[in-house]
């Protein structure tokens, strides 16, 4: 949400606590400038404590899912240093989107499933679960239903899933999808909107607007997931240019509140 403003993660930290935030999910490739440049986990560690925030999750890009299989090795060798890291901070979970097969890739759901069951497994040793994520615009895992295929072939019982509501309209799924959908399967939750002037093919992630702003059925997926009966976190995910160019404490304050604003609707 505030990566445009390239503020660093320490800042990145103080922003989302400043704000009012119970937590943050953190980027990896901002995890690995900060101790390329020196940083240390120990102490990155005191100010999570020291802030009273939680890392709740993280994003990667280990290509885990692509057909290449020493590209698979690699990414599930490169998973494991992350989710290492991860771990060392706190935060038990780290999302799984189709890196890497965003397009010119066609992937057999079954074989998705085997992969995935691979990186679960790294996940187990490492106490932290991979998050298998939607992505509206990639050729491979765009739709909610092929996920959950993903997730209930891979034989893990530790699945879970991360949608979005940007990538559920992005990807052509219907929101009624998540209906189906019950217990602790969705830890994370994507919050975000989007306009009703761009056609799935021209809507871009730069396009993702406040939730509420829109005209995705915010509210009405609030209340599917509170219907899981399992508890999820909400984690605000865009990349607005406008919002970029913006101060990032305010930035993320109007995001919280937007949230809380949609929560409140629920019944």
């Amino acid at each position: 949400t505030i990566m445009g403003q390239k503020v660093g993660l320490e800042r990145e930290l103080e922003i989302a606590a400043e704000a009012g935030y119970d937590g943050i999910e953190i980027w990896i490739p901002t995890l690995d400038t900060f101790l390329k440049e020196g940083g240390s986990l120990i102490e990155l560690n005191k100010k999570i404590i020291g802030l009273g925030i939680k890392v709740e999750n993280a994003i990667g890009f280990a290509q885990w899912i692509v057909n290449d299989p020493a590209k698979r090795n690699e990414a599930l060798e490169q998973a494991k240093k992350e989710m290492d890291l991860l771990a060392q901070l706190g935060c038990k979970r780290l999302a799984a989107p189709p890196s890497g097969a965003q397009k010119d890739m066609t992937i057999d759901l079954n074989d998705a499933a085997e992969r995935f069951a691979a990186l679960v497994e790294v996940g187990n040793q490492t106490g932290v679960n991979p998050q298998l994520e939607v992505w509206g615009f990639s050729e491979n895992l765009s739709r909610l239903s092929e996920v959950l295929y993903v997730a209930a072939e891979c034989g893990q019982p530790n699945t879970r899933i991360l949608p979005d509501v940007y990538h559920l309209h992005k990807g052509g799924s219907d929101f009624d999808g998540l209906k189906l959908i019950s217990g602790d399967t969705i830890e994370i939750f994507h919050m975000n909107d989007y306009p009703g002037n761009l056609s799935r093919e021209e809507i871009g992630d730069k396009d993702r607007v406040y939730p509420g702003l829109g005209v995705g059925p915010v509210v009405q997926v609030l209340q599917d997931l509170k219907k899981t009966g399992g508890p999820t976190v909400l984690s605000l995910e865009l990349f607005n240019r406008d919002y970029w160019a913006q101060d990032p404490l305010e930035v993320a304050k109007v995001g919280l509140k937007a949230m809380k604003d949609a929560v409140a609707k629920v019944g």
